[in-house]
């Protein structure tokens, strides 16, 4: 789908929309794992938000109901126990399907650029979970918080929480292989890589890697080569002023048009737009909460019966 022109993040809450939200402005055990908030909410369309460049990782784990959300590119549902990982300043955007609850909650993230964030483009963009372990932590962090505070349980709290989405942002530990093969493409992005050729270093069959990679990572394993290449590309774009023909050589890529395709699809910006939000701070303009704005996302096909109105 053609992206129209981003201009600024939006948040659009429903009327029956119950959330709750730790800070770490309330919370200030959080800084440490750079966690800014966690929560969960319960609600419905027309709700949904758009972050442009968030500045840390978010996870989502979905409880209830259904929600969409976009990953690479393109709209996808998400269920009841898969989880939903974004990095850093990665177009993250996710909304609730009409006629439908969504229940979920979050752990969001501050890492600044330097910082290596908890969720990387080696992480899976969709995984499934038990459901209950990182929401159990977070209500019962959010629970002590309002009661009593004793440091030493939200210390314990927080650790857990903490170390659920690291698990789930690192899949290699149940699988070594995967942890090889990407660990390969991070230091050789511009190898003309191949799905036979990744199965050849996983030591299995194309078809076996391809079902390993979609229950792992949500991805199959040149998306997942293409999610690496593109993470690059937006580091080499906010680090260095490099020309966009020398980023794409570097990271595999013909010539900068096939990148600057790629790169928008993926993050709703151009490569220069992307370059430009990046060396300044974005600009305030807020969005009003019932606003039916929607800046630049691909649009859902009409068989997920997106509203048309409001």
């Amino acid at each position: 789908m053609p992206l129209l022109s981003l201009d600024r993040d939006l948040s659009t809450n429903a009327r029956n929309t119950r959330e709750t939200i730790l800070r770490a402005g309330d919370c200030p055990l959080l800084h440490p794992h750079r966690i800014a908030h966690v929560g969960w909410i319960e609600t419905g369309a027309p709700f949904e938000r758009v972050r442009l460049q968030p500045d840390g990782s978010y996870v989502l784990l979905c409880l209830g109901g259904e929600g969409r959300i976009l990953l690479d590119g393109r709209w996808q549902r998400i269920r009841p126990g898969q989880v939903s990982l974004a990095p850093p300043r990665i177009l993250n955007a996710f909304e609730a399907i009409p006629l439908q609850s969504w229940h979920f909650c979050w752990v969001r993230y501050a890492e600044p650029p330097g910082v290596p964030p908890v969720v990387s483009a080696a992480s899976p963009v969709k995984t499934k979970a038990d459901p209950t372990r990182l929401s159990a932590a977070i209500r019962g962090l959010i629970s002590e918080s309002a009661g009593r505070a004793e440091p030493r349980l939200l210390h314990l709290w927080i650790e857990l929480i903490h170390a659920e989405v690291q698990r789930l942002a690192v899949p290699w530990q149940r699988d070594t292989r995967l942890g090889e093969v990407w660990a390969q493409v991070e230091v050789q992005p511009e190898y003309p890589w191949s799905a036979a050729e990744l199965a050849r270093l996983a030591h299995c069959s194309c078809e076996h890697l391809r079902r390993l990679c979609l229950r792992e990572l949500g991805r199959s394993p040149m998306q997942h080569v293409t999610s690496i290449r593109i993470q690059k590309a937006a580091n080499a774009l906010m680090q260095t002023d490099s020309k966009l023909s020398e980023i794409a050589e570097a990271i595999g890529y013909s010539d900068a048009f096939v990148l600057s395709k790629i790169f928008k699809k993926w993050f709703g910006l151009s490569p220069a737009e992307y370059r430009s939000r990046s060396s300044r701070p974005p600009a305030s303009s807020p969005v009003p909460p019932d606003s039916d704005q929607r800046p630049g996302l691909p649009k859902p096909s009409r068989a997920s019966s997106r509203r048309v109105s409001s």
